[in-house]
């Protein structure tokens, strides 16, 4: 405690680090991590949040006026870090299960590869995604799509961002493998965040990726943040250590079954109040159900009323490049609220949408 009350290393502390690295090796088994001669090698660093590590990472890699392939719908904080940059986002649309390789390749279709290798080409530097419970369809990457787009990464010498907070609560076993299992050139910057399984206040993640990326990233640390919470490091740290690696992954698989329980009660309150008013997706994994509100183009009017009445849901249009065009979507969270509660949400929202027809 003594020792996290002051400046602590930019990297993280030894112990958290360490400790990170051996779960990173057990989970994911990055080809060629820990080997210093081979470009896949890896370096982990512990961040302030994955939110500030995603931030890091585009201020790093990109510049005023670069193409930045996103996936579409998507978690809009690299919005938020890309507009002031100035860069073009351009959207690669997903469906049930995350983001399609076939409009990938489409997205990519006014380049090729030979353009990677001009340094005067504006072709997209790095892809951004959700892969695994997506915010806000709930969707996961299946191995295949993931090895498709991994393969045209390569093709067009892609980085991708991984974003990968809710790794831990695919509703299915074994976990479907990462991008960062998959990387054999060291193109995948991946995020990990300790907030969906022990708590978002710590402000912790872990980035991990290609050590020269990485070293660029930690200088960004030094003069921004300079490191991570002393306080939060120390606290996961005994956790963590407390747990082991297997309690770590028991904890998860528990959290997996409890969102899934949850997922599933959300689910018949669902058909039993807006069946013939609106579609939706079963999520695989995750907090999130991505619902389609029928016979309007623009949820905004009803999240305004349903607010009204004490309900929050999130418009769609939040999720999209383009946030001023209308979306029919709302995306619902069934974490925090009871059964009870779910259940009055559900009926309180049909109420408004019989209304507005």
């Amino acid at each position: 405690m003594t020792r996290s009350m002051g400046y602590t290393q930019s990297e993280g502390l030894t112990a958290l680090r360490q400790w990170v690295v051996e779960l990173q090796r057990r989970v994911h088994n990055p080809p060629a991590m820990g080997d210093p001669t081979h470009p896949a090698n890896k370096d982990i660093i512990i961040t302030s949040g994955s939110a500030d590590a995603l931030c890091k990472v585009l201020e790093s890699v990109l510049s005023p006026g670069d193409n930045v392939l996103i996936e579409n719908p998507t978690f809009p904080g690299p919005f938020k870090v890309l507009r002031p940059l100035d860069c073009n986002m351009i959207p690669v649309n997903a469906d049930a299960d995350g983001m399609n390789p076939e409009n990938l390749r489409r997205a990519l279709s006014r380049w090729s590869p030979e353009d990677a290798k001009n340094p005067t080409s504006d072709i997209p530097k790095l892809l951004y995604c959700v892969p695994t419970c997506g915010n806000p369809t709930g969707s996961c990457l299946t191995l295949t799509r993931k090895q498709e787009i991994y393969k045209l990464a390569q093709e067009y010498d892609l980085m991708i961002l991984e974003d990968d907070p809710y790794y831990y609560l695919q509703f299915t076993e074994p976990l479907v493998p990462s991008f960062l299992s998959l990387d054999v050139d060291g193109r995948v910057m991946r995020l990990d965040s300790f907030s969906k399984v022990i708590a978002p206040g710590l402000r912790l993640g872990f980035l991990t990726g290609p050590c020269p990326m990485v070293q660029k990233i930690l200088y960004k640390v030094m003069q921004s943040t300079s490191h991570p919470s002393g306080i939060s490091q120390i606290f996961v740290t005994s956790v963590l250590k407390q747990w082991g690696h297997d309690g770590f992954i028991a904890r998860s698989s528990e959290l997996r079954r409890l969102y899934e329980d949850k997922c599933q009660q959300c689910l018949v309150y669902l058909d039993k109040h807006l069946t013939g008013l609106a579609e939706w997706t079963k999520p695989t994994g995750g907090m999130f159900i991505w619902i389609k509100i029928l016979g309007i183009k623009d949820s905004s009017d009803v999240v305004a009323k349903v607010y009204q009445k004490g309900v929050v849901f999130i418009t769609g249009s939040v999720f999209h490049i383009d946030s001023s065009a209308p979306s029919p979507f709302i995306r619902l969270s069934y974490i925090l609220a009871t059964c009870k509660e779910i259940n009055k949400a559900l009926s309180i929202l049909a109420e408004c949408l019989k209304e507005e027809v």
